[in-house]
């Protein structure tokens, strides 16, 4: 009982680092500005300034020590306390925000953002873990990951001709995928290690593509930040990620989900709720007030504050 209790206590605390580490990040991405004439050389302009700012690598700390609380909760506690947990972070970000603005989360806020928690926690407690056991079909993860990589790409390519508020949702849902393939590499890496030993792990090329899918889905991360409201960024990465994994789970390996009525109810009420808190949270009152910051709409592929201010207006 006693670590059950430490359990959520510790994945509340990972979670209110991850928001607090996820809002300083994106207070340096917003006011930094960034050169290139592409969106490539944009989002290298902005990872290069970053890397110098303070309030960026203060953010960068406070993740890791995010990581390391949510580590010692899956320590004393099991996957299926805490990760459900950890959908709090948007209430977290969403008040910080909001308390920057110098105003309080309204009703609409508050209902929005525990409708995508709880959707969020319902989806991860009916799907379980489930779908990254067995023996991995290798060659369809790497079929997935070409898919992924063209996907990111034809969103990075459209991003120009976006108004800021869709680049951080774009964004941000690319960032979710990367980190979805992350988790799936992650997994292979470890088996790598377990059953292979380093100097295997250290030839094979699912080590590589973990550290490339991570540094990736880092970069968009930022990109998202830099062009709207955390709650949106936040709330988009967290609900693509599970989704993402859980089907390239049952894609790459062997993997059957119970068809049972309460599985079906529980997988469409997530649904629902998540849709619903993402339509609250995309017209509530704050998340106006968030658009309209000069210093939160700066562009990520290097249009310039002016021209996102005025697609914004």
């Amino acid at each position: 009982m006693e670590s059950n209790v430490l359990a959520v206590v510790l994945g509340i605390v990972a979670s209110f680092l991850f928001a607090l580490a996820a809002y300083l990040q994106q207070r340096a991405a917003r006011t930094t500005e960034r050169r290139g004439s592409s969106v490539v050389g944009g989002l290298a302009s902005l990872m290069a300034r970053l890397l110098r700012s303070r309030t960026w690598l203060l953010g960068w700390c406070v993740n890791v020590a995010g990581f390391l609380a949510q580590a010692a909760a899956l320590h004393v506690g099991s996957l299926a306390t805490v990760q459900p947990l950890l959908a709090t972070q948007l209430l977290f970000a969403m008040t910080m925000s909001c308390l920057e603005l110098r105003r309080r989360p309204t009703l609409q806020d508050w209902a929005s953002g525990l409708a995508i928690c709880g959707g969020l926690a319902l989806l991860l407690v009916s799907v379980g873990g489930g779908a990254t056991a067995g023996e991995p079909n290798r060659s369809r993860i790497l079929l997935a990951a070409v898919l992924v990589l063209l996907l990111i790409l034809g969103v990075l390519s459209a991003s120009r001709r976006l108004r800021p508020g869709l680049v951080n949702v774009s964004a941000a849902a690319a960032a979710g995928l990367c980190f979805a393939m992350s988790a799936v590499f992650m997994k292979l890496t470890g088996d790598d290690l377990l059953h292979h030993g380093v100097g295997y792990t250290a030839t094979d090329w699912v080590g590589y593509a973990l550290a490339a899918s991570t540094l990736l889905g880092l970069v968009l991360e930022q990109g998202a930040f830099a062009n709207g409201p955390l709650p949106w960024a936040i709330a988009t990465t967290n609900s693509v990620n599970p989704v993402a994994s859980f089907a390239l789970g049952v894609l790459a390996f062997p993997f059957a989900l119970s068809a049972d009525a309460g599985t079906l109810a529980a997988l469409a009420g997530a649904a629902v709720l998540v849709v619903a808190g993402a339509v609250g949270l995309a017209h509530s009152p704050s998340a106006r007030l968030w658009l309209r910051r000069p210093d939160a709409m700066p562009d990520a592929v290097g249009s310039g504050r002016r021209e996102a201010e005025a697609c914004a207006a």
